[in-house]
């Protein structure tokens, strides 16, 4: 398994710790669909007992990116092309309205700190850095709104897709369009077009699962 270890044996917070170590592999593809997460051989990388290797996998278990199986322990768990449709819709119902309620609120600092994400994303040649820069650019607008829960609702949808998203941005041509459609809804929020940013950010997400589902039937 690969996964950046830590010495934290005498850390209190041993299970966040592991907990955002193997998030992150999972996202980033490290670990793929379907592997076995082995809580004696994390318990070993991380200098650590199984106790808070177990409530690190039950976190991310909640968050969806792990599930347990019987006679087989935790997996990381498999994106199927149900959930991607139903994580989608969902994203098209919700984020629009985040940014809608947001773009009466941005500040010069807020749109500026947005256009630079989105310039890094355009120029950016490391594929691991795609899916945190698009995350930061969205974030950053989505943060105006004065609405965590909805925030970190759409986070956590996040996470469930963003490995195959990152593959998705480099097998075909969705690093120019998405810099394309991130610079129409940034034009939106510039001119305090709050409807326009609502439309152009479902279209940007609905565009993303078109060609999600490509990615996966072709891998079928």
């Amino acid at each position: 398994m690969k996964f950046q270890s830590v010495d934290i044996g005498k850390t209190a917070s041993a299970a966040t710790i592991i907990f955002r170590s193997l998030r992150k592999s999972i996202i980033e593809g490290d670990l793929s669909d379907g592997e076995p997460l082995r809580q004696d051989e994390i318990a070993r990388a991380f200098n650590t007992s199984r106790i808070p290797v177990r409530e690190a996998i039950a976190m991310l278990e909640h968050q969806g990116l792990v599930k347990a199986i019987r006679y087989k322990g935790a997996v990381v768990a498999c994106l199927s092309m149900q959930e991607a449709d139903e994580i989608f819709d969902f994203r098209c119902l919700l984020e629009p309205e985040v940014i809608r309620a947001a773009v009466p609120k941005m500040t010069p600092e807020i749109l500026s700190n947005a256009r630079g994400f989105l310039e890094k994303f355009a120029a950016a040649q490391d594929p691991m850095e795609y899916g945190d820069l698009n995350r930061l650019f969205h974030s950053t607008l989505y943060g105006a709104s004065g609405m965590p829960y909805h925030i970190s609702v759409i986070e956590n949808s996040m996470d469930r897709i963003d490995r195959h998203l990152r593959a998705q941005l480099v097998m075909t041509d969705g690093i120019e369009r998405s810099s394309q459609e991130h610079l129409a809804i940034l034009q939106a929020c510039e001119t305090g077009d709050a409807d326009q940013a609502a439309s152009l950010t479902y279209a940007h997400i609905h565009d993303a699962k078109v060609s999600l589902q490509e990615k996966l039937r072709s891998a079928d």
